[in-house]
């Protein structure tokens, strides 16, 4: 039995402020998985005599993985143990790190890889137990915390994977990782609390089946889930292309410098926190609002990528600052309609992230090879535009809900 005073318990219920950073660590470190890949395509591609196209397929199966794990695994938060479900998933994890790093052929390395891609969803589960373990009064800012453990996660793998294999090759990296992974287990072994019930008696395949029922019935849970696709398809399109004209002339920068700014991008990623505090007091609509336009501004600063460059590094900033305040918002509004199904909820709106990664990088390199940044740009201003306009005509779903948590909160 757990003592009260434990970390994971708080006189009021609540979660402490170090179980959600250690929470926000976990996220961060399992996402990183699914994109150190990306700088070092190059060397897996030597090291195992594979064609620069056919090497692709590395990030293809990792994603692939992913969006397996996100209708088949995350679910299961609703069902059993979260604490089980997020220890097991970790020490796979290690395993298929292990596998990666140590890998003499193509078919293992793929194979490990997507195992990699299918248990890195163990940041969802941590993400829908974290809403689960919060007050009311504090969920948006427990989300909020923990999705920017995300977000750093996904714009700092580039950079810590090239410098790692810099130092010690390509296969350092998942080494590390590894025994990151499983420090990390011990240490969530610790902190996450024992014997919570489930949160639903469903059956697997009920659980499943509920999901798109749930976002088809609930068009408040079906707007969220458009935002999520189109501000991602945003977030994707300029991340993907960024590389293009930087790693060229008059640029010339290494994977490396471009790496940087991806740390650049955690400045808005961490400024972003507030918006779960906004959603806890009934503003998250209006704080979409206000994310979008900021999103849709970027563009225009992102668009002057080659006469200013200082442009770029303030629309960088915006770029993600209203993507996480957008996501933080809207993983606060939906775990509110349906306390019972978070993990489900999360599993399918992630989906709609998603797809709206994959839709942003595959229309990002084909604008490019089109018509160069400024087609990017267009682009990207497209999609934010598109997510503006979405805001606009639905915003009044949530008017009279954030009208009554305002007078609760107040």
């Amino acid at each position: 039995m757990q003592h009260r005073n434990s970390p994971q318990h708080r006189p009021d219920g609540g979660l402490p402020r170090i179980t959600t950073l250690i929470f926000a660590i976990a996220a961060g470190l399992s996402v990183s998985n699914i994109y150190f890949a990306q700088p070092l395509l190059d060397s897996m591609a030597q090291d195992f005599g594979i064609s620069p196209a056919a090497i692709g397929l590395v990030v293809t199966l990792t994603q692939a993985g992913y969006g397996l794990g996100l209708i088949f695994i995350v679910p299961l938060g609703d069902l059993v143990d979260r604490r089980r479900l997020i220890v097991g998933q970790g020490f796979l994890s290690a395993i298929a790190l292990v596998a990666v790093a140590t890998a003499r052929t193509e078919a293992i390395l793929l194979a490990s890889m997507a195992a990699v891609g299918l248990l890195a969803v163990v940041v969802q589960v941590l993400v829908s137990f974290a809403a689960t373990l919060a007050t009311p009064a504090e969920r948006g800012k427990a989300v909020g915390t923990v999705t920017s453990g995300v977000v750093i996660g996904i714009l700092g793998a580039r950079f810590v994977a090239g410098v790692l294999a810099d130092l010690g090759g390509w296969r350092a990296v998942y080494l590390t990782s590894a025994a990151l992974t499983l420090a990390m287990v011990g240490l969530l072994l610790r902190v996450l609390p024992r014997n919570l019930p489930p949160d639903s008696a469903d059956s697997y395949a009920a659980t499943l089946r509920s999901i798109p029922i749930l976002f088809l019935t609930d068009r408040i849970l079906l707007v969220r889930g458009i935002l999520a696709l189109l501000i991602f398809a945003s977030f994707s399109t300029f991340w993907t292309a960024l590389v293009l004209p930087l790693s060229a002339k008059p640029f010339d920068y290494s994977h490396t410098q471009i790496g940087l700014f991806g740390l650049l991008g955690m400045v808005g990623a961490i400024a972003a926190t507030c918006a779960g505090r906004l959603a806890d007091r009934g503003f998250g609509q209006w704080t979409t609002g206000v994310s979008l336009a900021l999103l849709l501004a970027s563009w225009g600063l992102i668009a002057l990528l080659p006469w200013f460059v200082p442009a770029l590094f303030v629309g960088v900033v915006l770029l993600d600052l209203g993507v996480q305040a957008i996501h933080v918002t809207n993983q606060s509004i939906i775990f509110d309609r349906h306390p019972q199904a978070r993990s489900r909820l999360v599993g399918g709106y992630m989906a709609f992230y998603s797809l709206g990664s994959a839709i942003g990088a595959i229309a990002a390199t084909m604008a490019y090879a089109h018509a160069g940044w400024i087609g990017v740009s267009v682009l990207g201003a497209a999609f934010s535009a598109a997510a503006l306009l979405t805001w606009a005509f639905t915003h009044r779903l949530l008017i009279s809900k954030e009208a009554t948590k305002c007078a609760a909160v107040g």
